[in-house]
């Protein structure tokens, strides 16, 4: 995130911009941003920042009876926000680690796993630079996260997700569809504003555009705000790479995996499936 703009930068923009030049996302690492954020990933309305509990409840369940054979494992969580997840796997006797940039949502993991006397332990840190630890059954990384990273940084983080993992572990990654990240890219421009928010505690105007570059299979999303009092401007920018699925199964077997599976939802049927995601398991040999 870029702070102490003005309003001629939101003029001179480069068009169109560089995937990752301008930073890979919305700022999740900002302490007030982290903590407005945090209100998003724990709400029922919607499926935005993180799912609902009704369909995290589903796809634990889901997890733990086809990739860990319902059997209690050491399990890392990448991109964990939460704990939404973590929380449910140690509840049934998962050993987990969850490692995530936001503070505010980390904050709340370390928490409620100690009044709940979980086995979890939480990371504040980048999954990119993260160090993971080893011997775990399971490493996941969900929720299209995967595509915010560069190509180079995601093959990065399978390599070192490999290392994580003892013989045998699983890898699971929900990536975003093509056609979704073409659609979050072809939005155009459009604008809000209000007393508050979520990019802002103050009155402020939020103008967003987005991007599909052809060429780069990848979609940018860039933000100004503007505040009100101040007309200061801040810009943050996410970065979607989107993949064929021919592209990400060479980039499993680049990293050492084997036994790549597709599946359309992580439930049991497809009424869970969100428009947009899939996922994909692949095992350590």
């Amino acid at each position: 995130m870029e702070k102490n703009l003005a309003l001629k930068d939101i003029i001179e923009r480069k068009l169109p911009p560089v995937p990752w030049a301008e930073g890979e996302k919305i700022p999740w690492d900002d302490p007030r941003f982290s903590r407005r954020m945090l209100q998003e990933h724990l709400s029922q309305d919607h499926d935005w920042g993180s799912r609902r509990f009704s369909i995290i409840n589903r796809h634990v369940k889901w997890i733990f009876q086809y990739l860990l054979n319902k059997r209690p494992g050491r399990i890392l969580d990448l991109g964990c926000g939460p704990g939404l997840y973590t929380f449910r796997l140690a509840a049934i006797g998962c050993e987990c680690k969850g490692i995530d940039f936001s503070p505010a949502s980390i904050e709340y993991a370390i928490a409620q796993a100690e009044e709940k006397q979980l086995k979890s332990d939480y990371v504040l840190d980048n999954i990119k630079t993260a160090e993971y630890g080893s011997d775990f059954d399971l490493v996941m990384l969900l929720f299209g996260e995967f595509n915010v990273f560069s190509p180079e940084d995601a093959a990065k983080i399978l390599e070192k997700s490999f290392n994580a993992l003892k013989p045998g572990g699983i890898l699971l990654i929900e990536p975003s569809t093509m056609e979704y990240v073409k659609t979050v890219g072809t939005k155009g421009l459009f604008w809000s504003g209000g007393v508050s928010g979520l990019f802002s505690d103050s009155p402020h105007l939020v103008l967003k555009e987005t991007f599909w570059l052809e060429k780069q299979h990848a979609a940018v999303e860039r933000v100004f705000i503007v505040d009100a009092g101040t007309a200061e401007v801040t810009r943050c920018s996410t970065s979607i790479q989107a993949y064929k699925l021919s592209d990400l199964r060479e980039m499993f077997l680049r990293a050492g995996f084997t036994d790549i599976k597709k599946y359309d939802t992580l439930a049991d049927t497809g009424r869970d499936a969100l428009p947009g995601f899939f996922a994909l398991t692949a095992r350590k040999p």
